[in-house]
C-alpha cells in the first residue's frame, strides 16, 4: 500500500454528516498494513476480543507490535474506497493475555532469541503465565527444552527493553507528542528515559539526535511548565547558544544572545537577562569582557579556547631545543642530496620549524608547502627524531601520506577516538599522550576549536609542532577560526609562502586560484580546451543537465572515470544545482535502477548497490568520520556494507544508513582537504547567498588537472567580487597575545 492510499483511509466522506460518538475497541494486533517512515501514521489489522473477523484501524503514530493487546478510543468511519474502518484517537497498550496472542507476540521477531519455534516452546511450557515468567522469573526459561542459558538471558533482556520502550512511547503519546521519538530516547537513556522526560525534558534537545528544542519544549509544556519559567528560559538560552555555535562562533555578545533567546521563547528580553545572570553565577555559562563588550560562551567552548591557548604557549616556550649552529649546513646538505633549490621563503620555513616549538606554514597552491614539509621531515628524522603526520580528514591524511611517502593519519585516529553514550572521547589525552618528538598537522584551516583542544592536550612535553594550512580557504565547519586566529595573534612564528613554483600541467588552475584570491576573474577557456574551463548556460535546469552530460558522456569518452576521477561540487544543498538534486540526477545517470541492484529507501534518499556515499557524522565505534567517502559494495534487507579508502569495509544496520548521504555531488565545505583530477562546479544566480570568494577559491584548489565551471557569468563575477566573510566571535588570538586571560 502506498502512503497516499494509506493516509486517504483516515479521510471521512465529504458533506454534512452527523457527529460521531466516541467509541472504544479492544483487540489483538493481527498485522501491520502500512507504517509511514516518519512514524506519524500507520494502518493495522485488528482481531477484536468480543467479535469475530478482522477490523482495519488507522493510527496517528507508529504501529504497535503484532500480537499486542490494545485498547482504542475513536470512531467508526466509512471510506468510499476502503469501506468501514476504525479511526483511533488514542491508544493504550497492554500485554497479550490469550495463549494465542502471547505466542503471536513472541514469534513476531521483536524479541531477540525468540522466533516461532522458541515462542511455541515457551507457551506450551508456561501457558498464560509466559510473559510474567519472562519478566519476573527469567531464570525459569532454562527449564524449557531447547532454550539454554544464553538464549534465556537474551529473551529476558530484549523483553525488558521492549517493555521500557513501550512505556516511553505511551508516555509521549499521552502527552501529545509523537511516539516515534521513543526509540531514540530509549537508545540514549535506557531505563532512565521516563525519568528524564518527567524531570528534565530539555536535556532531550541537547542529547538526543533528531529532537530539537521545539519538541522538548512541547513535552515540558505538557507537564504544565509556564512560558516564563526560569528553567524554560535557561534551556532556551542554551539552545540559542547551540545554534550560534553551529554558525562557527565560540561566543556571542550578551545583548544579541538575549534577543535571540527572547524571540525563540516569546518572552521579554529583560527576563532572559535576569536568568542569564543566574546562569553566570552558577557557572552554567562563561563570560569574557573585552572593552565595552560582554561575550557569553557555552562552558565547553570557553574551556576549549582557554586550554588550546595555554597549550600552544606552553609548547612554544618549552619545546626541546635542536642544535641550531648547524641548521644552515644541514639545509644545504639536504638541498644537494635531493636536488631541490629552495627559495628564501622555503628556507626560512625550514629554519623556523627547526628553531621554534610551534610554527605555522601557510600559503596558496603551488607555493611549495609540500616541499618544505618533506624537508622538515627529512631533517628531523636525520637527527633520530620521531615525526608524526596528521590531518583533520581521511582524504587530507591520504594526500599528505602520498606527498611525503610517510604514514599519515586523521587526527581522530591519531588520538584513538572512542565512542560511547557520552559522545566524543579519546584514548590519547593529557594523561596518555602521543609518542612523538615532532608533529606536522596539515589542513589546519579545517580544525575547529574543540578538536584542536583535544589534539593539543595530547601533544607530549618537549614536542615540536608544525601547523600547515591555507588561511584563505573556507573556515572549519565547527566553532572557531583556529588557523586564522593563531596567525592574527602575532605571537606564534609563521612563514607565509607567496612565490608560485608549480608550472606545466595544472598551472592554469594554480594561476587562476591566485587570481581569484586577489579578486581578479579567472582566465577561462571553452569546454575541451585548457585546464580551466567555463560553460555559459541560460539557467539552473540547463546547468544541471550539462553536469549530468559531462559525467555520463563527455568526460568518460576522454577516458575519465566519473566515479573515481570526477567530483561534482556545489555551493548549496537546495535548488536545481544543489547537492540534493544533483545527487538524484547523477545516481540515475551513473548507477541506474536495476533488478540486480538491491536498494533501500528512507524519507530523504534512495541507496543502491554501487552508490558513491559519504559519512556525515563521526562514528567512533565504526572508526569512520564526517566526510569519509566510500562505495556501497553489499546490500541486504537489513544492512549494507560500504568500502572506504584502503579497502576498509564498514557494515551499517538499516537504521544507521541515516549517517550516509549520496556523494556524486557534495558541498564545497565537504570537499576541503581533498584533491580530485577533475572538479565540476555549477554557479547559478540561485546560489547567490553562498557566492563568496573563499568558497570559489576553495573549490578550484581541489582540482589537480582540470576545473570545469558552468552556469552564469554573473554568478562567477559575484563570487570573485564578494570577499566579505562572516565574522566569527572567538578570542583565541586575544588569549595568545595576552589581551585576555588564558
Amino acid at each position: 500500500m502506498t502512503r497516499k492510499a494509506a493516509e486517504s483511509m483516515q479521510t471521512a466522506l465529504p458533506g454534512l454528516e452527523a457527529p460521531v460518538q466516541p467509541e472504544e475497541l479492544e483487540g489483538v494486533v493481527d498485522g501491520v498494513i502500512f507504517a509511514s517512515e516518519d512514524g506519524r501514521f500507520s494502518v493495522i489489522r485488528l482481531q477484536p476480543v468480543r467479535t469475530k473477523g478482522r477490523v482495519t484501524v488507522t493510527l496517528g503514530c507508529e504501529p504497535p507490535l503484532v500480537g499486542q493487546q490494545i485498547h482504542l478510543k475513536g470512531s467508526w468511519v466509512t471510506h468510499p474506497r476502503f469501506g468501514q474502518q476504525f479511526k483511533a484517537d488514542s491508544l493504550v497498550l497492554s500485554s497479550p493475555t490469550s495463549v494465542e496472542g502471547i505466542e503471536r507476540f513472541l514469534s513476531s521477531g521483536v524479541i531477540e532469541g525468540c522466533g516461532p519455534v522458541n515462542a511455541r516452546r515457551l507457551v506450551q511450557h508456561f501457558g498464560k503465565d509466559t510473559l510474567d515468567i519472562i519478566e519476573n522469573h527469567p531464570g525459569r526459561l532454562k527449564d524449557v527444552p531447547g532454550i539454554g542459558k544464553k538464549t534465556a538471558a537474551r529473551i529476558a533482556e530484549s523483553y525488558r527493553a521492549q517493555s521500557e520502550l513501550r512505556e516511553i512511547m505511551l508516555w509521549l503519546e499521552s502527552h501529545g507528542v509523537s511516539g516515534t521519538y521513543a526509540a531514540r530516547i530509549f537508545k540514549v537513556y535506557g531505563s532512565f528515559g521516563l525519568q528524564v522526560l518527567e524531570k528534565t525534558p530539555y536535556r532531550l534537545a541537547r542529547e538526543v539526535e533528531g529532537i530539537g528544542f521545539a519538541t522538548a519544549d512541547a513535552i515540558a509544556s505538557s507537564l504544565g511548565l509556564e512560558k516564563d519559567d526560569p528553567g524554560r528560559v535557561a534551556a532556551g538560552i542554551d539552545y540559542a547558544l547551540q545554534q550560534i555555535a553551529l554558525s562557527g562562533h565560540c561566543c556571542v555578545p550578551e545583548d544579541y544572545l538575549a534577543g535571540k533567546a527572547a524571540k525563540l521563547l516569546q518572552v521579554d528580553s529583560l527576563q532572559v537577562h535576569e536568568v542569564m545572570k543566574g546562569q553566570l553565577q552558577r557557572q552554567a555559562l562563561a563570560v569574557e569582557y573585552v572593552g565595552s563588550e560582554t561575550l557569553i560562551y557555552p562552558p565547553y567552548l570557553y574551556q576549549a579556547e582557554v586550554k588550546a591557548a595555554r597549550k600552544l604557549l606552553y609548547i612554544q616556550k618549552y619545546a626541546d631545543e635542536y642544535e641550531s649552529a648547524s641548521i644552515e649546513r644541514r639545509i644545504a646538505k639536504w638541498e644537494k642530496r635531493t636536488g631541490v633549490n629552495l627559495a628564501e621563503g622555503q628556507r626560512e620555513a625550514l629554519r623556523a620549524a627547526l628553531t621554534h616549538g610551534v610554527m605555522v606554514l601557510t600559503g596558496g597552491p603551488g607555493t611549495g608547502k609540500t616541499t618544505v614539509v618533506r624537508g622538515i621531515i627529512d631533517l628531523l628524522e636525520a637527527q633520530g627524531l620521531t615525526v608524526q603526520l596528521g590531518a583533520p580528514t581521511g582524504r587530507a591524511a591520504k594526500r599528505l601520506s602520498e606527498a611525503t611517502d610517510r604514514k599519515a593519519m586523521t587526527v581522530h585516529r591519531m588520538l584513538e577516538a572512542q565512542g560511547g553514550s557520552g559522545g566524543m572521547s579519546f584514548a590519547k589525552d593529557e594523561e596518555e599522550q602521543l609518542e612523538a618528538d615532532a608533529i606536522i598537522l596539515d589542513e589546519v584551516s579545517m580544525m575547529d576549536i574543540v578538536l584542536m583542544e583535544h589534539f593539543l592536550l595530547a601533544v607530549p612535553d618537549g614536542c615540536h609542532l608544525v601547523l600547515v594550512g591555507d588561511v584563505d580557504q573556507l573556515p572549519a565547519v565547527g566553532p572557531g577560526s583556529v588557523l586564522k586566529d593563531i596567525l592574527r595573534s602575532g605571537v606564534i612564528p609563521k612563514v607565509c609562502l607567496t612565490e608560485v613554483f608549480r608550472q606545466g600541467e595544472g598551472s592554469g588552475i594554480v594561476m587562476n586560484a591566485h587570481a581569484i584570491n586577489a579578486g581578479r576573474l579567472p582566465a577561462c577557456t571553452p569546454l575541451g580546451q585548457g585546464d580551466f574551463q567555463f560553460i555559459a548556460l541560460p539557467d539552473g535546469t540547463a546547468t544541471a543537465e550539462m553536469v549530468v552530460r559531462l559525467c555520463r558522456e563527455i568526460l568518460p569518452l576522454e577516458g575519465w572515470s566519473p566515479l573515481q576521477d570526477v567530483q561534482v561540487l556545489s555551493p548549496m544543498h537546495r535548488n536545481e544545482c544543489g547537492t540534493e538534486n544533483l545527487n538524484k540526477l547523477l545516481q540515475e545517470a551513473l548507477n541506474p535502477k536495476s533488478p540486480q541492484k538491491p536498494e533501500f529507501k528512507n524519507s530523504v534518499q534512495t541507496f543502491r548497490l554501487g552508490d558513491k556515499v559519504m559519512q556525515t557524522k563521526n562514528n567512533y565505534q565504526k572508526h569512520v568520520f564526517n566526510g569519509d567517502i566510500g562505495f556501497i559494495v553489499q546490500m541486504e534487507p537489513e544492512k549494507a556494507s560500504v568500502k572506504f579508502a584502503d579497502d576498509f569495509i564498514v557494515d551499517y544496520e538499516k537504521n544507521e544508513l541515516t549517517e550516509l548521504q549520496l556523494a556524486y555531488a557534495m558541498s564545497v565545505h565537504k570537499s576541503q582537504g581533498s584533491e580530485y583530477p577533475i572538479i565540476i562546479l555549477p554557479l547559478t544566480e540561485s546560489h547567490y547567498i553562498m557566492l563568496q570568494r573563499n568558497l570559489l577559491y576553495t573549490a578550484v584548489t581541489r582540482a589537480k588537472q582540470r576545473v570545469i565551471l558552468l552556469g552564469s557569468q554573473a554568478a562567477l563575477n559575484t563570487a570573485v567580487g564578494n570577499d566579505r566573510t562572516k565574522r566569527r566571535y572567538t578570542l583565541l588570538a586575544e588569549r595568545l597575545a595576552g589581551q585576555v586571560d588564558a
